[in-house]
């Protein structure tokens, strides 16, 4: 089929050439099997007949093992070659002999399927390597490599550094293939993580009906996609303290607060300061749903419901059923963000941790550009859903929106904080 004319030049007429296709190669093939000349099957093709004989002559191959040991395709006129290899473009092809056997050497052949490999694996070899000067080369690496150590994905590398010229790919091939001294020991969520030790399950807490899973479900979709997930996360087996962590599901926006104890008592008391900064109008305002697990901290659904503004004839509280943490994921799987500072197994004492501490900690996780949210910071996501309510949680908790230049996702950033206020570190 002809290919489609560009624009008529001053002089001739121009023609766009792309690539051979597997059907062009296929055509090839096909023509050559009939004995057409470069001509015809050019002709019919809607190419340029040197582009016929110039892709049957470089992705031709060998019929035999024999043939391939250090020779070369024969050109010319010589003695006892054949004269289908003799004469352009030199292939068996079409060859009447071909079948019933022939003995003479070399034999060579085009097959499409074969020459579409050999292009294609021309073309990788040709794209491999970077298109970049020395020193220009060695200034991406180094950025990369500074903000990998800060503990930024590819992503969010790509995303708020535009002037590397990298997308994620990019970085992520540039580290798999050791450019810059990098490794994949350097991406965190390309290294194994350890087994985890499941504890026996328990009964689970009781709660009403009105808030099991099943009627969280019932809920309109809006009310769902901007709920909040509870949970908390724990230290060392030793340590008597936990965060209670609240996380948006629309704005990705993360509360990591401290309780000096996982029980219900501490709960309602964590949830409570939370009123007292926003007011009863400002807490049914932002929280207007909550989903949690079945932890014994969760108890006392009737107290953390009042804490949350929920009123006669509402439900705002809801429990996930027994086992199914995945049912609030996306709170768990940002629990990931939160071990990248306070990373367990470190012999982090979670006893030791400061409000300063959780602010640092709150002010980094939402400072981080997120994918899902465009690569915006969730900081920024929840001023725009809750303005002033949302500018209320983050005076009062110390929650700053960080340019990315000053992100540090590693346990160092709140140690030398720690250290600047003459503080004992978290580990020992």
């Amino acid at each position: 089929m002809p290919r489609r004319k560009g624009k008529a030049g001053p002089l001739a007429e121009q023609r766009s050439y792309p690539r051979l296709t597997l059907d062009d190669r296929r055509g090839i093939e096909r023509g050559l099997d009939r004995g057409e000349s470069m001509r015809e099957i050019a002709r019919r093709l809607g190419r340029a007949p040197s582009t016929v004989t110039r892709e049957v002559k470089r992705n031709r191959v060998y019929l035999s093992p024999r043939d391939m040991e250090g020779q070369r395709f024969p050109e010319g006129d010589q003695p006892g070659l054949c004269g289908l290899l003799a004469a352009p473009p030199g292939v068996c092809n079409g060859c009447n002999k071909r079948r019933c056997g022939c003995s003479r050497r070399p034999k060579a052949a085009y097959r499409a399927v074969r020459a579409q490999a050999l292009a294609d694996e021309e073309l990788r070899e040709a794209r491999k390597g970077v298109d970049e000067t020395e020193s220009g080369m060695a200034m991406k690496l180094e950025t990369i490599r500074s903000d990998l150590a800060r503990g930024l994905s590819p992503a969010q590398i790509a995303a708020t550094r535009p002037s590397l010229g990298a997308s994620r790919s990019t970085i992520y091939r540039w580290v798999d293939e050791g450019y810059g001294g990098m490794s994949n020991m350097e991406l965190r969520r390309k290294v194994g993580y350890k087994p985890r030790k499941r504890k026996p399950g328990g009964g689970g807490t009781r709660h009403s009906d009105r808030r099991s899973y099943a009627a969280f479900l019932a809920l309109p979709q809006d009310a769902r996609d901007g709920c909040w997930e509870m949970d908390t996360v724990e230290g060392r087996q030793s340590d008597s303290a936990c965060l209670l962590t609240l996380h948006n599901r629309a704005a990705r926006f993360q509360l990591a607060l401290p309780m000096a104890a996982k029980t219900s008592e501490e709960t309602k008391r964590v949830l409570l300061g939370i009123g007292r900064v926003l007011g009863r109008d400002g807490v049914r305002r932002v929280f207007r749903c909550v989903l949690t697990d079945n932890g014994s901290e969760f108890a006392d659904e009737a107290a953390i419901a009042a804490a949350f503004g929920e009123g006669p004839g509402e439900t705002r509280l809801f429990y996930c059923d027994p086992m199914r943490s995945d049912q609030k994921g996306a709170c768990e799987r940002n629990h990931v963000e939160v071990r990248k500072l306070l990373p367990k197994g470190r012999g982090i004492s979670f006893d030791r941790l400061a409000p300063a501490d959780c602010s640092l900690l709150m002010s980094q996780l939402n400072s981080e550009p997120r994918g899902v949210l465009a690569f915006m910071p969730p900081a920024r996501m929840l001023l725009a859903a809750f303005g002033d309510d949302a500018r209320a949680i983050m005076d009062a908790y110390g929650i700053e929106l960080l340019d990315p230049s000053e992100l540090d996702l590693t346990p160092a950033c709140i140690e030398r904080a720690r250290a600047e206020r003459g503080e004992r570190p978290l580990r020992g």
